[in-house]
């Protein structure tokens, strides 16, 4: 079994930075795609931001400029680097990961317990 394990959440006021890392662990034979959601309180969860295996990446238009995704892959690990906090970023962060568990086998999608961010003075 896989697991994604975050850490990196917390209080922080806005104008504040903060870096969240996931690292996957279990039977990995590779992990594809990673990536960070959010979902705060009444809302659905969304998309923040992704890396695919070879660095490319991609962020919802409301974090561009101040979060930075970035990933490695010794590791299987994941960090988002946040800057630049708004009120409006509180949420529950969420890690995804695409893992291939073996060479004959396709990715399956894990996801992380979530980790709260929470931005207030």
């Amino acid at each position: 079994q896989v697991q994604l394990v975050e850490s990196g959440g917390g209080l922080v006021q806005p104008g504040g930075s903060l870096r969240l890392s996931c690292a996957a662990s279990g039977k990995i034979f590779r992990v594809n795609g990673m990536a960070w959601y959010r979902q705060a309180p009444g809302k659905q969860r969304e998309l923040v931001a992704d890396i695919t295996s070879d660095g490319t990446t991609n962020y919802v238009g409301s974090v561009k400029g101040r979060f930075t995704i970035s990933r490695d892959n010794a590791k299987n690990t994941v960090y988002l680097q946040m800057s630049s906090l708004k009120p409006e970023d509180t949420a529950v962060y969420f890690c995804f990961a695409q893992v291939r568990v073996n060479v004959l086998l396709k990715a399956s999608d894990y996801w992380g317990q979530g980790t709260q961010v929470t931005v207030s003075s």
